[in-house]
Formats: structure tokens, sequence, C-alpha cells
């Protein structure tokens, strides 16, 4: 779509890179920010060629970098042979051609970058709409770059028409591909908002994993539902998300949801095109924040993660912190003392070992037990109805018959399932008396 310097030869793929990561007004989390950045290009399925280090107190306006380090990034270039130049920062389209036009290769900036793993990575139909729709709407501001020949009206014989240039006919698609891909977003996010209602009337409520990228989130989900989704020790290695439900006791689940992972500066792009994706975490009724124990920079990483809730709105949802990869700690005894879970909303376990899950999941159990009703009820022989729909919501555990024909069973259903299902009845559930014991217990003993 863009026009290319050409390639020295036709024989590469495009995959040989030549890495520049500035300092830019100091800034102490340098090296963190340099070894992920070197974890995302090689996600990407980049071959590193040379890196390019330097420091500045603010971006030039027109390169990015100065006048010399732009030439010795060039130089770069053509020693290593390089098909294109990534930039760990976030570059202005003028800057973008500029910078291609100077170092007569092509350039990609950070979120470039991170919407092309994404790309790579989406297998869903809706995550391919949502990584295609961030696509656009990055391309849509990077029109200018490389566009010489369309500066220039249509014309010529059969050609000459209202006047309107190719850049502007270009945009003109651009904005149409983005309502037509934002349409049948829609028509997802209103597929997925009545299975999210269902779920309500249901009383099953949603449990979202979240966390930095290759916290361990997919493992963690896999160890919990005993499910197979992939994983892998690379970021961004799920990207679609994925429900299933897991059962914590008897007439008690609920939809553990695992999502893709955040990362430092997440392109506004993605957040706007995952806006459906991350609804489910928005509406979730708990959140479980997956942190890399074993990661020196953990505290940032926590820090980033939350900006990111705040972001898309979902900072008020409660959230528990989930410490994973204890297995890969060098000195565990310098943790804190509930290491192994002494705080209620703080959780360390290895979802690799299974060493500290089963406290996890016995608190998660306790949480969503607390709004269960359980006990005996008796209802009159005309309330067949309601028998019948209790046993079809698997609510009764028990039954037995009174001699004057009264049914009376034993049940085990959520609080407000239990309250929907005796209205409908024509019963009023405040006057339903629950007994731990069958009321004719007693007297059968006689």
């Amino acid at each position: 779509m863009f026009e290319r310097p050409e390639s020295a030869g036709d024989e590469r793929v495009g995959n040989g890179a030549v890495l520049v990561a500035l300092n830019v007004g100091d800034n102490p989390d340098i090296e963190a920010q340099v070894q992920e950045f070197d974890e995302l290009v090689r996600s990407a399925g980049a071959e590193i060629m040379a890196v390019v280090r330097g420091s500045r107190d603010r971006p030039h306006p027109k390169l990015f970098v100065g006048a010399g380090k732009a030439d010795e990034i060039r130089d770069a270039v053509e020693a290593s042979g390089a098909d294109v130049v990534i930039f760990n920062h976030a570059l202005s389209p003028s800057q973008e051609r500029n910078l291609e036009a100077h170092l007569k290769a092509r350039v990609l900036d950070r979120s470039g970058l991170i919407l092309d793993i994404f790309a790579q990575r989406a297998r869903s139909h809706e995550g391919k709409l949502q990584v295609e729709l961030a696509q656009l709407r990055h391309m849509s501001t990077r029109l200018v770059r490389g566009w010489t020949h369309l500066e220039r009206q249509k014309g010529g014989i059969g050609l000459r028409g209202p006047g309107e240039t190719q850049l502007e006919t270009d945009r003109r698609l651009l904005a149409g591909r983005i309502k037509h891909i934002e349409r049948r977003l829609e028509k997802v996010e209103r597929t997925r908002e009545q299975g999210r209602q269902a779920r309500l009337r249901n009383e099953i409520p949603t449990v979202s994993l979240v966390g930095y990228t290759n916290a361990g989130k997919s493992t963690l989900f896999n160890r919990l539902t005993h499910s197979d989704v992939y994983q892998a020790d690379q970021l961004f290695a799920t990207l679609d998300p994925t429900l299933r439900r897991l059962d914590l006791a008897p007439h008690q689940s609920l939809i553990l949801a695992d999502t893709v992972g955040f990362v430092r500066d997440l392109p506004h792009e993605l957040v706007a095109a995952f806006k459906a994706t991350l609804t489910e975490t928005r509406e979730a009724a708990l959140l479980l924040h997956v942190i890399d124990a074993a990661d020196p920079e953990r505290e940032a990483r926590i820090r980033q993660v939350e900006e990111v809730l705040e972001e898309i709105g979902a900072e008020d949802v409660p959230c528990w912190r989930v410490y994973n990869k204890i297995d890969q700690l060098e000195n565990p005894a310098e943790d804190p003392d509930d290491r192994f879970g002494m705080a209620d909303d703080a959780f360390w376990l290895s979802a690799h070992t299974g060493e500290g899950v089963e406290r996890l999941e016995q608190r998660l159990a306790e949480t969503f037990t607390e709004s269960m009703t359980q006990g005996w009820v008796e209802l009159p022989a005309s309330a067949g109805r309601l028998r019948a729909q209790l046993y079809e919501e698997k609510a009764v555990e028990a039954e037995q018959t009174t001699p004057d024909g009264s049914i009376q069973l034993r049940l085990h259903v959520p609080k407000r399932r239990f309250e929907q299902l005796f209205r409908a009845a024509g019963l009023d559930p405040e006057t339903v008396r629950l007994q731990s014991e069958a009321p004719g217990a007693a007297a059968a003993d006689h």
C-alpha cells in the first residue's frame, strides 16, 4: 500500500531488523524497557541484526533522533543488510516518513510492532476483526508516509473527474472499511451481551484473569479449568479471550475468562478496538491480577496493569493479586510471610507445579457460595410446576412427601434464582421457611 524504498536483494523476507532504543529524558527504567523491547521484537518473528542505543533530552521534531544518530542507524542498516528499523518509541507520521527517506528502509514504531504481533496471534473471527480495526485506525493517521505520487490530481484522457486526489480517495476507502468492521463488531458485541445477560439471570459470576503479558495467566487458567488453552513463554501468547465454566461446589459455578495480556504503553488503537473483549474484564465480579513473582520489575508491572485497568474503566472491580511462578524464585525465604496466602486478597502460587493453587480455589468457593440458599422447604401439592423447575435447575438435593401430599425438598440454589422461581410461582420467598432438617423428620422418628 505504501511506496517503500526498494530492498537490495529480492531473496530477503523482510525480517532483519535494526533496533533503536534511546534513553529520552534520563529514564531510570530504560534497561527494563529495552529488555522488553527485545522480547517484543523476537515475538514478532524478527531477526535482530543490530541495536543502536543513545540518549536525548527530548525527541527531535523531524527525525526523533539527531542527524548524527540517524547517520549511525543508516550505517547499521547498510552494514547488516536489515530490512526494517524498529523504534522503541511512538513516532509521529511525519517522523516515520522522514526517517524512511533518510534510512532507505522501512521504519516501524512501538505501536506498529505491537499491532503486528497481534495480527499474527489473532485466531478467532472477532480477534481478527479487532486487530484489523486497530491497524486501520493506526494506518489512517499515517497516509502521509511515502505517498509522493498522491499529491497529484487524477487526470488524463478518461480519468478527468471531480478532481479528488488519490490521498483523499484512500482516506475515504479506509473510513468506509473502518465503519464496516465497527458494524460487524457491534453484532459480535450484541451476541456477547446476550451471553452475559444469560449468565446474570442464572447467577453465574464471571472472574477475569488480568495481568502483564507472560505472567502465566493461561497456565493458571488451564490449571483451574483443566483446559488446554495455548500457552508459551513469550509475549502475547494468548490473544483471543477464552471463557470456561469452573465448578466450585455442588450447584455453584463461575465463568473464568482468560484475557489478552497488558504491556507498557499499550497502543490506544488496541484499547479502543478491543472494547468488546475488555468488557468481560470491566463487568466481571472479580479480577485475578496474575503477577510474575520472579520478575525483578514486578512492582512496575503491577502499576502498569493498574493504569490499563483504569483506562478501560475497571479500576473499581474487586481485585485479588495472584503472585505466580514462585517455583522460579531464587530466594523464596526473602519474600513476605504471606507468600502462601496469609492475606485474604494475595495468593502466592505456582500454576506450573500446582503449589498454592488449592487455597485460591478454596477462597473462590467461599466467596461465591456465600449467596446460596440452602435448607429444607415445604411446598403445597399444587406447586408441581415449581418442583419441576427446581429439578431443572439441579437445585434439589433430596425429596420426601408427607401424608397430606405436601412436597418437602432440600434445596441448594443461588439466592437470587431462588427468589425469582418462587415469585414466578406466586409464592413470597420472604415467607418461605427454610429448615436445616426435613419438617417431618422429627415426627417420623416417633
